[in-house]
């Protein structure tokens, strides 16, 4: 018999034993001719050393995936049983987990243009995810801002949006800046809730971990060490858009979200989100990634609603343009029959002469 100890520092037992050590008795059905006890803060297996290395490859696979999702589950602990090590690694990069939920689901990219939407945020500093309304864009992004801090590859996320009205006036919203702007923000908090726990989630907001504000706010600074998020960024005009790029600083990430269909702005007021995204399409380190109805993951109803409206905005659409070419060649015709009787004027005069 062979005995290994493995030592559990700096992680939480619980979330890595499972309740009642139930990833641990998992491993041990496996192996009914190893022992493994989970003693304070270390694991000791005894067994055979074929059946030990195994169980130790397992083990280091578990810490790797605690210390990346900050969980581990009994599916996962099966899914790193029963297959070996090259096989996952292929599996994880495929349908990778962004985080686990406070309730242990795990939380990912679900349609193709949200994994693009995960790829370009790996590989780009400023990204802008535009679609309409349940593509999970927010989402997927608060995602990745979550994980980036649990990760220490950033040391706050910074999170905000445009102060506009969704075509109702509120009227005067009593309170300080913060309960001014929350009931703005009512999704992103929602989504932070989905991967924080509460405790922690307050403790992050009282110490400016996650710092919540309106963008008018972001005006003067440069955010380093950062995952800054901008919501509905089709409510901002392009010089505000331009301040709040100009704002990205060291070590840290951008991800701008917005919807051109839901623009909120006063009527003489122009959105600058189609602009901005036009003249920094080329420029390296900037992505832009566009969601459709298809990766629409609320009820299966929003997805038909959304893609009736597209269907309205592009009759609509071709309506005004058949109403433009339309005074384009009745002011034509108008200059030609102008032209015509001056021509056919100065010919009378001609004749009178």
């Amino acid at each position: 018999m062979v005995e290994k100890i493995i030592p559990l520092k700096d992680i939480s037992l619980v979330d890595f034993l499972g309740v009642e050590n139930r990833n641990i008795k998992e491993i041990s059905l496996s192996f009914p001719n190893s022992k493994i006890v989970a003693r304070g803060n270390e694991l000791r297996i005894q067994g055979n050393r074929p059946e030990l290395l195994h169980i130790n490859e397992i083990i280091n696979l578990l810490l790797e995936h605690y210390n990346r999702y900050g969980l581990v589950s009994v599916e996962d602990v099966r899914s790193y049983i029963e297959q070996d090590a090259d096989m996952i690694s292929q599996a994880r990069q495929k349908d990778e987990n962004l985080v686990y939920g406070v309730q242990g689901t795990p939380i990912k990219a679900k349609t193709p243009n949200q994994r693009e939407l995960v790829t370009a945020a790996t590989n780009n500093d400023v990204v802008f995810a535009l679609g309409p309304a349940g593509t999970g864009k927010t989402y997927i992004a608060v995602a990745l801002a979550v994980r980036a801090l649990k990760n220490k590859q950033v040391k706050k996320i910074i999170i905000t949006r445009p102060a506009v009205e969704a075509g109702e006036s509120l009227g005067f919203l009593p309170g300080d800046m913060k309960e001014k702007i929350d009931p703005y923000l009512r999704p992103i908090y929602d989504a932070l809730a989905d991967m924080i726990a509460p405790e922690k989630l307050k403790f992050y907001q009282d110490t400016n971990v996650i710092e919540i504000a309106p963008i008018a706010y972001m005006r003067g600074r440069t955010l380093s060490n950062a995952f800054v998020l901008l919501d509905e960024a089709q409510n901002t005009t392009t010089m505000q858009l331009k301040m709040f790029l100009t704002r990205l600083g060291l070590d840290s990430k951008m991800i701008i979200t917005g919807d051109m269909s839901q623009v909120d702005l006063p009527r003489n007021v122009s959105s600058g989100l189609a602009q901005t995204v036009k003249i920094l399409r080329d420029i390296e380190g900037i992505s832009i990634v566009e969601l459709s109805g298809k990766d629409v993951v609320r009820h299966k109803l929003v997805r038909h609603i959304i893609s009736a409206y597209e269907s309205l905005e592009d009759q609509l659409a071709e309506k005004a343009e058949q109403r433009r070419e339309a005074i384009i060649k009745e002011s034509r015709e108008s200059r030609a029959k102008k032209r015509d009787g001056r021509e056919n004027a100065f010919d009378k005069d001609k004749e009178k002469e």
